[in-house]
């Protein structure tokens, strides 16, 4: 029996072609098995690495599988080096409007977050490797350390950041659920609890912080686009958003569109949470996965706030 008090991936099972999806643990109702793209208001369709919403499963996998963007071939999770992930926000042609709906956004369980964050977990929840892989891509990515004026927030934070060790700045900002979890954080020059599903709004000044930090909690965000709007606000001219996420979550909280769809589908939908919260530039993927096949697979989904509005 799957625990919902650890995050656990699942046996895939294929909605569309080239996309691993992952259904919730046997124990709880199945969610609806539907794609991110269903249901929705056709839209005209072009092979190459387009975002199509409003067709259905079928001719999308059929789309995909003669398209040139994905060679044809079926994709598993962190299957091959050279990872298609990586391609899927590139060149997106984006429908005018928001394309997802309110119950995309509802969860399996919409009890209080306070009362399932309410006792520490001092865990991790990815394996060793995929950390060290993100690890890694911090410290290509993020400011050097002791940078003279630097300010970055880790979102959705807790006893630990992944941040490369002995990594110091003048403020890093946690903000989380439980206060145990991020006493112990001692990257953490301060701390928030603050539950973003209830208000979105972030308690900082215009332009605060050079960095944002979000390490496998995109996924349990109900009011994303809030969130994201809020996170351009705080962002200084130019300050980066990093939204990293692997195919482990509580699946109990974890959005309906989330856990409905595969690890392509996610990438996109992260994508879309930039794209439609304005002032950020066009956002980049980047499939980190450290072991194809062999532990968890970890994506990066980032964007720039723009130099202009």
């Amino acid at each position: 029996m799957a625990s919902y008090l650890q995050p656990t991936p699942h046996p895939s099972a294929r909605i569309l072609a080239g996309v691993r999806s992952l259904p919730p643990p046997p124990t709880a109702p199945l969610l609806p098995t539907r794609n991110a793209f269903a249901g929705r208001k056709a839209a005209a369709f072009r092979p190459a690495r387009r975002f199509v919403l409003g067709l259905g499963a079928s001719f999308w996998a059929q789309s995909m599988a003669t398209s040139g963007a994905f060679g044809g071939k079926s994709f598993l999770a962190s299957a091959r080096p050279s990872s298609n992930v990586e391609q899927v926000l590139k060149n997106v042609e984006w429908p005018e409007q928001f394309p997802f709906k309110e119950e995309d956004f509802q969860r399996f369980d919409e009890s209080s977050d306070s009362q399932f964050y309410e006792a520490p977990r001092f865990v991790t929840h990815i394996d060793d490797p995929a950390i060290a892989a993100l690890t890694k891509f911090y410290s290509k990515v993020l400011p050097p350390s002791n940078s003279p004026g630097v300010s970055i927030l880790d979102m959705c934070s807790s006893w630990i950041s992944h941040y490369p060790a002995g990594y110091k700045q003048e403020r890093i900002v946690g903000m989380g659920m439980n206060e145990e979890e991020l006493k112990r954080n001692l990257v953490l020059t301060e701390y928030i609890i603050q539950d973003l599903n209830v208000n979105p709004k972030l308690p900082f000044e215009d332009n605060s912080f050079d960095v944002i930090t979000n390490v496998v909690s995109v996924d349990y965000l109900s009011k994303p686009l809030d969130v994201f709007k809020e996170m351009s606000r705080i962002l200084k001219p130019g300050g980066q958003a990093i939204m990293s996420f692997s195919n482990r979550c509580f699946w109990t909280k974890a959005i309906s569109i989330w856990t409905s769809t595969g690890d392509t589908d996610h990438v996109l939908i992260v994508g879309s949470y930039f794209h439609y919260a304005g002032g950020f530039e066009p956002p980049q993927a980047v499939d980190i996965s450290p072991n194809p096949g062999r532990s968890d697979p970890m994506y990066v989904v980032y964007s720039r706030k723009a130099l202009t509005a």
